[in-house]
């Protein structure tokens, strides 16, 4: 076996443990590269975006490309975390930009609703609610209603 491909499989194996330690987070590249330059591991920037696309393309992540404006976000996925058949809204704070999911069963109504009464099928994954969170609500004085 060529050391090269040793190499690919180390990194992928050092690149999927950090994953599986922020699951339930999304990150971006960007998040992944710094985490690595910080821990003075040698993964490049090209090999960090070519394993994240791969690693998506297995089911292992899933990628949200949430607005032109925003770097597509990762999650790693695994038995607890939703998979494509699971529901999955997404709110995003346009004042810190943190991308927060919503399982929630009334919204799950409206994508029924949505489909039943007006023909239209919603994607869950790609719905995006654009508003304040919690904290930069608190930062602001801003009242929740």
């Amino acid at each position: 076996m060529n050391s090269r491909s040793n190499y690919k499989t180390k990194q992928r194996e050092i690149l999927l443990a950090y994953l599986r330690s922020v699951a339930g987070s999304h990150i971006t590249a960007s998040d992944v590269c710094a985490y690595f330059k910080e821990q003075g591991a040698n993964i490049g920037q090209s090999t960090v975006y070519r394993q994240l696309e791969k690693l998506v393309d297995e089911g292992i992540l899933n990628k949200y490309i949430i607005d032109m404006n925003s770097p597509a976000c990762f999650e790693y996925v695994d038995e607890d975390s939703h998979q494509d058949g699971d529901i999955c809204f997404h709110c995003k704070c346009e004042k810190c930009g943190c991308l927060i999911h919503l399982h929630c069963d009334d919204l799950s109504d409206v994508k029924d609703h949505l489909y039943d009464e007006h023909h239209f099928k919603l994607d869950p994954k790609r719905t995006v609610f654009y508003g304040l969170c919690e904290k930069c609500m608190q930062t602001e004085g801003k009242d929740p209603d």
